[in-house]
């Protein structure tokens, strides 16, 4: 059992959490470079459009209303086709509706919500915290005594089973439980570190719906503001505008809030199951060492 006086300490970087939040800032960046590309492309299109609805439509029915024989149809032609002119599209409805400054903070927080999920989905995987290949060959190097190999496999290993391991048998020459202690220890700090990426989803969850108040009661004003303002009946569509503006910012608030606090709640709770899999695993594979004293001096 002396063996393991010659291992070198636990390293106190981290590789795994510089590589996670590594890729978790270019995820953000890809998906918000994404979502600007998809926004342009689509309102250059509505642009076209829009062009083609206004500015080529009078040229293409000039003829019609200078042939004498399709005099009669054409004013009912047009009569149906101005309504159709007028109609904004959808995606610009939305805009108009939500007004900029919501639609910048609704879409920030739906690439970083986007993020946050595919991050801690990747984190949470199984292969990622207790790969079965490093228990096998942990086992295999405790089996034919080859102790410096076992800690040098479990400090290499980037999974969170890894950490515990190297760390427990970095502190074994102090005794059993100063190992165990060692291995609660980094247990502890790692479900800390995932507990706090999946509590920024429970954040997007909880401000999603207060943002949507917000326009909420901004929109209420506005409508109010109309009515206070107005010497005669206020018309509908001004009275619209404001509630609009209510309406969709309270709707697209839910739909933020309803997925993340979804998906918060049930990655929590694999991540409790997995935490409670990896004390399971790190005490069966130390157990064998739990015989194991330090050897104090003789008087």
């Amino acid at each position: 059992m002396t063996a393991f006086r010659s291992v070198t300490p636990l390293r106190s970087a981290t590789p795994f959490r510089s590589t996670l939040w590594g890729r978790f800032a270019n995820a953000v960046g890809r998906l918000m470079m994404v979502g600007i590309l998809a926004f342009c492309a689509v309102n250059s299109v509505h642009a076209q459009d829009d062009a083609a609805e206004f500015g080529d439509a009078p040229a293409a029915e000039a003829p019609a209303a200078v042939a004498p024989a399709a005099g009669a149809p054409a004013p009912a032609a047009d009569a149906a086709a101005a309504p159709k002119a007028k109609e904004d599209s959808l995606l610009m409805w939305w805009i108009h509706a939500l007004t900029w400054p919501y639609v910048i903070v609704f879409l920030a927080m739906s690439f970083v919500l986007v993020s946050l999920a595919v991050m801690n989905i990747l984190a949470v995987r199984r292969d990622a915290i207790i790969p079965q290949e490093l228990i096998d060959g942990f086992d295999e190097k405790l089996n034919t005594k080859e102790f410096q190999g076992a800690y040098d496999l479990a400090r290499a290993d980037e999974s969170m089973l890894g950490q515990v391991l190297s760390s427990g048998l970095a502190k074994l020459s102090g005794g059993y439980a100063k190992a165990l202690e060692g291995m609660q220890e980094v247990g502890e700090e790692e479900a800390m570190k995932l507990e706090h990426r999946l509590s920024y989803m429970a954040l997007i969850g909880n401000l999603a719906p207060m943002v949507g108040l917000l326009g909420t009661v901004q929109g209420m004003i506005a409508s109010f503001d109309v009515i206070a303002k107005s010497t005669s009946s206020p018309k509908p569509s001004e009275l619209a505008v404001g509630i609009s503006t209510a309406m969709t910012t309270t709707l697209v608030g839910l739909l933020l809030a309803i997925p993340a606090i979804a998906a918060y709640n049930i990655l929590r709770n694999r991540v409790a199951r997995l935490m409670m899999e990896v004390g399971i695993a790190g005490e069966n594979l130390m157990g064998r060492f739990e015989e194991f004293q330090p050897q104090t001096p003789k008087k």
